[in-house]
């Protein structure tokens, strides 16, 4: 029985202690034994406000993220203990548990694969060809598992004040497809005679791993978070959202949930649209005629306020990143991975300062070659309104060659 009786803050003290001492050397098995004498049960909420506090005082989020899977060890066991909400097929918490089935599933067949090259199948190089494609599905599919966790989910913890772990998750999030991205790019260039299953096999085990304690992660403290704070408004929210994705992995079978709808949803958007036209300095527009040009507009744009709150992105047939409705009135910083943030800080502070009223990217991505703005709205007199980002992928226009002078659809 734990001898910890004392109040909340106590306990969130005790746990930072335990923490730091992880972080100064001590051993993970020797700090499990003080957390279950002194804490003995410890709720997602508790390290989520335990990790928050220790980022405020001055712990970065990159050592915590080091961290953090020593940290999942020493709380594993409390954490298996704590009941489990019965979910409803169709919530959103449902298929997020449902792809990570399926991912562990995939995590088995590719090891199966080398397993099966190792040992010398007269099949080979079908094999091997098979596990190319099976490592490449899956980091698509695991991406596209990420990226709703970091574009639906951690927006809504941001609303409820909860940004440390968000943080820190989306942090390995990037660590582990980086870390595949690396296994891919090795395993696809070698033929199936100069592929090593031993050292595939080392390095996927560690990937592996690291995927595996992630999925803890998610279902044994993302997912309570989630339940803690959120209301059935933000779950019918989120579940819209989700459908936007499309399928992940595979869909389950049963869909059952029905979110509940806010009052009156949907009534601000109706009465804007049938108002009237909006003058501009060129002309004018009604409210549904600026939505439908911006929608479809041959680039996307997402508009920062000066703030730096996300205020408006266009939803385009073919968005080339992905936005969602969660992102409307969220830190444009809190939308980035934490590695790229203080590019995103710098180029905020040069447009506000007036240092420069432009940032231009370019890069290939997914056989796609995709040009990127970033520009400073300024109003007559000169003060800065917002950043606007305009992305486009231009690999068609980049090919195009000579003339063309007469009308070809």
């Amino acid at each position: 029985m734990s001898e910890y009786l004392g109040s909340r803050e106590e306990k969130k003290k005790a746990l930072k202690e335990i923490i730091k001492s992880l972080h100064a050397g001590r051993g993970a098995a020797e700090a499990a034994a003080e957390f279950k004498r002194l804490v003995g049960s410890v709720s997602a909420g508790e390290i989520a406000d335990m990790e928050q506090e220790l980022i405020r005082e001055g712990v970065s989020p990159e050592e915590i993220k080091a961290l953090c899977d020593v940290h999942a060890a020493v709380f594993k066991e409390a954490l298996l203990e704590n009941e489990k909400p019965e979910l409803i097929p169709g919530h959103p918490l449902f298929i997020m548990k449902h792809e990570n089935a399926e991912a562990e599933k995939a995590l088995e067949r590719i090891e199966h694969l080398a397993v099966q090259i190792e040992n010398g199948a007269a099949d080979a190089a079908e094999l091997y060809s098979r596990l190319k494609e099976q490592l490449a599905g899956f980091r698509e599919n695991l991406s596209k598992h990420y990226s709703k966790k970091e574009n639906i989910f951690f927006p809504y913890l941001e609303k409820h004040g909860i940004t440390g772990p968000p943080s820190v998750m989306w942090s390995v999030d990037d660590e582990i497809r980086d870390l595949l991205k690396q296994l891919a790019a090795k395993t696809d260039a070698a033929d199936v005679g100069g592929f090593e299953p031993k050292e595939f096999r080392k390095n996927y085990a560690q990937i592996k791993n690291k995927i595996v304690e992630m999925i803890f992660k998610e279902e044994n403290i993302l997912a309570p978070m989630l339940l803690e704070h959120l209301s059935e408004t933000e779950w019918a929210e989120i579940k819209e959202q989700d459908e936007q994705f499309g399928t992940v992995f595979s869909r389950p079978a049963e869909d059952f949930w029905v979110p509940r709808p806010a009052a009156g949803a949907g009534t601000t958007v109706e009465s804007g649209r049938n108002g009237g036209a909006v003058p501009l300095d060129t002309g004018s527009l009604t409210p549904e005629e600026i939505n439908c040009i911006l929608t479809n507009l041959p680039v996307d744009i997402t508009f920062v306020d000066k703030n730096d709150t996300v205020r408006y992105f266009s939803q385009g047939k073919e968005r080339i990143f992905v936005r969602t409705k969660s992102i409307i009135g969220r830190k444009v910083q809190h939308c980035h991975p934490p590695d790229s943030v203080h590019v995103v800080e710098r180029i905020l502070s040069d447009f506000k300062s007036g240092r420069h009223d432009s940032a231009e990217f370019w890069l290939e991505l997914n056989g796609s070659f995709v040009h990127i703005r970033y520009l400073a709205l300024r109003d007559e007199k000169g003060e800065y309104l917002g950043t606007m980002e305009t992305t486009q992928n231009a690999t068609h226009i980049r090919a195009l060659a000579g003339e063309r002078r007469l009308l070809q659809y």
